[in-house]
């Protein structure tokens, strides 16, 4: 029984490590004037493919966006979809 219960808990933290490192790897930031389209839609939550898609051709036909607020310039990207992302965007 003592045994089994080490481990449960080592699978326990297993899973609980693995799930601390995805939401790292998740959460790793993206230049909105450099990123591809497919990169945006992967980091932003809120952005499909389509609004990533927006936002990349904005910044072709507009030029680099000077505030990450800029974003919402672009149709479909409101504020409340800029400040859930302020953790996951940046500008350089």
């Amino acid at each position: 029984m003592k045994h089994y219960l080490s481990i449960v808990l080592f699978v326990v933290g297993l899973a609980l490590s693995t799930a601390v490192w995805a939401q790292a790897v998740q959460t790793e930031a993206v230049d909105i004037n450099t990123a591809d389209a497919q990169t945006i839609a992967q980091v932003m939550k809120g952005v499909g493919p389509a609004k990533a898609t927006a936002i990349v051709t904005y910044r072709e036909e507009n030029g680099p966006f000077a505030s990450v607020y800029d974003l919402t310039k672009v149709r479909g990207i409101g504020a409340k979809t800029v400040e859930a992302n302020l953790d996951v965007i940046t500008i350089d």
